[in-house]
Parts: C-alpha cells; sequence; structure tokens
C-alpha cells in the first residue's frame, strides 16, 4: 500500500489507509508483530508486561505489505500486516468469516429453510459451510436421509463439533415416559422456550433427530427469537431494553441434580445487536430482581411472552422420520403441539454441541474456499 502515511504520537500513531485515517495504540501494535506468535501451535509467545517500559516508536513506514516500527527500547522492529490495520480501520476488529448477518425470518419461512442430505453433510467440504452458514444466518436447517442406525446422529453432530453433554447425559430421548424428568417427554403440549437455561452455559446448538412419527398431533413449532426481539424494540424499546438489561433466574432440578443460572432474555453482543434469546417459564425460577423493578420488568415480561405466540412468528412442522432438525438454541426458539400417546408413536433423539464450535468449523471450510453463502433456500445440490 503505497499511500500509506504515518505520523507518531506520544502513545500510539495515526496511520492513513485506503478506509481513513486510523489510530493505533502502541502496545496493541507491538502485540500484532507476526513475531509474538509461535508459527506452529499459533499461540501468543510475546508477553507484553515483560517490557521494561511502554513501548514507543522512533520510526516507522510501510515496506511491502508490511507496517515496519523501529521501537526505542528495542533493537528488533516489529511487522504487522497492512491488511490486518485496514481490518481493525474499517470495523475496530480483525475480520471474523464466521461473523456473518442474521437473515431474520417470519411465520413464512418453513418453505425456505435449508435441507441438506445427511451424506452430503458428511462428504461435502461445500455442503457442510451450508448447513454452518444456514445455522449462523437462519439458525436452523434440516438434514435429510439420515442413516438408520444408532451412530447416525453423532455422526452428523461430529462433523460440526463434540458432543456437549447435559444434566440429561449426552444424548436424550423425546418420548413418553413412565417418570419423565421433563415436561419433554410427556405427551402435552410444550410452550415455547430455549432449552435448560438454569445450566450457567447453556446448550448451543441442538440436534433433533426424528425416528418415529406416527401419532396424532405434535407438531413441531419454532420462530426467530432474533426477529421477535427486533419486533419488540420496534414497538416498545423500553421493554427491550428492560429484557437486555437485567439476568433473571433459571432452574433445572430433580432427583439427581439441581442446575441454577441467571440469564437475559434478550441476549445481545458487544455492539448491541440482538444475537438471541433465552426464554422458558417451566424452568424459569422465582425471580429475584428488586421487586420495584418487576413492577416495569414483568409487564415487558409477559408482553413479549405473548409477541411469541403470534402466528406472524411462528411456523409449524411435523417432524419427519429421518429427518434431523438442528437449530440455535440461543436464537430458535422452540415448542410442541399435544399429541395422543395412544395413536402411535413419536420418539426424537437429541443432543447438542457448542456454538463456538459450529463458528470455529464454518471459519475453517471458509479459509479452504467454502463459505455456502450461494446455497440455494430450502435444499442443498450435493
Amino acid at each position: 500500500m503505497s499511500d500509506v502515511s504515518i505520523a507518531l504520537r506520544d502513545m500510539g500513531m495515526m496511520i492513513t489507509l485506503p478506509c481513513g485515517e486510523t489510530y493505533f495504540n502502541y502496545y496493541w501494535l507491538r502485540d500484532a508483530c507476526l513475531s509474538c506468535f509461535d508459527p506452529q501451535t499459533r499461540e501468543r509467545v510475546f508477553d507484553c508486561s515483560a517490557l521494561p517500559s511502554p513501548p514507543r516508536a522512533r520510526a516507522a513506514w510501510a515496506e511491502g505489505d508490511m507496517l515496519v516500527i523501529a521501537w526505542e527500547a528495542e533493537e528488533v522492529p516489529s511487522h504487522v500486516p497492512l491488511a490486518l490495520l485496514h481490518e481493525v480501520g474499517a470495523t475496530g476488529r480483525r475480520a471474523d468469516p464466521a461473523a456473518l448477518p442474521r437473515r431474520l425470518w417470519y411465520g413464512d419461512h418453513l418453505p425456505n429453510i435449508l435441507r441438506v442430505p445427511q451424506q452430503a453433510v458428511l462428504t461435502s467440504d461445500a455442503a457442510l459451510a451450508a448447513l454452518t452458514c444456514a445455522l449462523i444466518e437462519d439458525g436452523i436447517a434440516f438434514v435429510t436421509d439420515m442413516a438408520d442406525d444408532s451412530e447416525s446422529l453423532p455422526r452428523l453432530v461430529n462433523a460440526i463439533g463434540p458432543i456437549t453433554p447435559s444434566a440429561e447425559g449426552l444424548f436424550f430421548d423425546v418420548r413418553v415416559e413412565i417418570k419423565p424428568t421433563n415436561l419433554a417427554f410427556t405427551a402435552g403440549p410444550l410452550e415455547m422456550h430455549t432449552d435448560l437455561p438454569g445450566e450457567e452455559t447453556a446448550p448451543g446448538v441442538q440436534f433433533l433427530h426424528c425416528l418415529a412419527n406416527t401419532v396424532e398431533g405434535g407438531q413441531s413449532l419454532f420462530l426467530d427469537g432474533a426477529a421477535a426481539a427486533m419486533a419488540l424494540k420496534e414497538e416498545d424499546p423500553a421493554a427491550f431494553d428492560l429484557l437486555a438489561g437485567h439476568d433473571i433466574p433459571f432452574f433445572y432440578r430433580h432427583d439427581n441434580w439441581d442446575y441454577r443460572a441467571h440469564q437475559r432474555v434478550i441476549e445481545t453482543d458487544v455492539d448491541g445487536a440482538v444475537t438471541g434469546v433465552t426464554i422458558s417459564q417451566h424452568l424459569q425460577d422465582d425471580m429475584d430482581l428488586p421487586q420495584t423493578l418487576l413492577d416495569r420488568y414483568y409487564p415487558a415480561f409477559v408482553k413479549f411472552i405473548r409477541m411469541m405466540q403470534q402466528e406472524r412468528f411462528v411456523i409449524r412442522y411435523r417432524s419427519q422420520p429421518g429427518t434431523c432438525v438442528v437449530f440455535d438454541n440461543h436464537r430458535i426458539v422452540h415448542g410442541r403441539e399435544g399429541y395422543v400417546a395412544e395413536s402411535g408413536q413419536r420418539h426424537l433423539r437429541g443432543c447438542y454441541t457448542d456454538r463456538g464450535a459450529l463458528r470455529s468449523t464454518y471459519r475453517v471450510l471458509a479459509r479452504r474456499g467454502f463459505t455456502g453463502v450461494e446455497a440455494p433456500l430450502g435444499q442443498v445440490v450435493a
């Protein structure tokens, strides 16, 4: 970049890049030197606290694709990629391939949900990229033509990330049980919820593999919590701020476990953008916010719950044997209509992986040139 100009300051330097003039702190620049990272492990091997005095540049210049900095108290200059400076100057942080924009959706979205065969996911980087991309952008996808064996589900999950356990273990079976530990293991209706908010780190990505479904009723319900939260923000900003600004308690208790955690009903990222929601009235503990705050919090809470019951947000889907629905448990709110247990068999097998693992897999694929962003809506041609 021949058009780089540099002006040294006391604590950093002003650098004019194609994205504009940007200030960079000297500590940050020293930390960004290529020599600070082990080439094999890619971990940082430089400790800025070991410097005898704060870094201060005596000269800096562009050389090829690098910014070279000569330090006052060090003999060896630092080399910082100009491409990194351009990324940080433009967005404030290093570029992240997995920082895809969320595609908000509503009750008419069912035909547009990505569908991809399991075998394609297991054998094709392009199909796996399409799946992971859809889970980041839409928060939900269907994997079809699942193999009919006990290892089918773990094979699928492990393509994205390691299986993460919950109180139920590595896997759980959604079917009627004599002594259920969860309302999901009954034939009754399930209110709209996200799973296990009582765990300190609630499960990230959920898999529900349908093994059998011949009962009357029992349609699955899904909605985009981020879309509902944005609708609340537009209609009632004060209610949105209450739900995004305070943690409330959740639990998961039975004979052999007692999980408790505080979560925010509306989740936002460091930029304030909505990333999802956490909601589960059947696992909600007694509110422990100040009673005077509850005068305002409860009306906002009730308003949001009622909003998520509106037809404009909800899609209804009858689980199909051989299909696995995969969704972001921190964004997609799900439920179920009740069904007649004696009318047939309904059996779904489920488990979880981590949202960090999902994004890690996508970044590795994107680095190989597979981004999945061109996958057609509703299907993947393997």
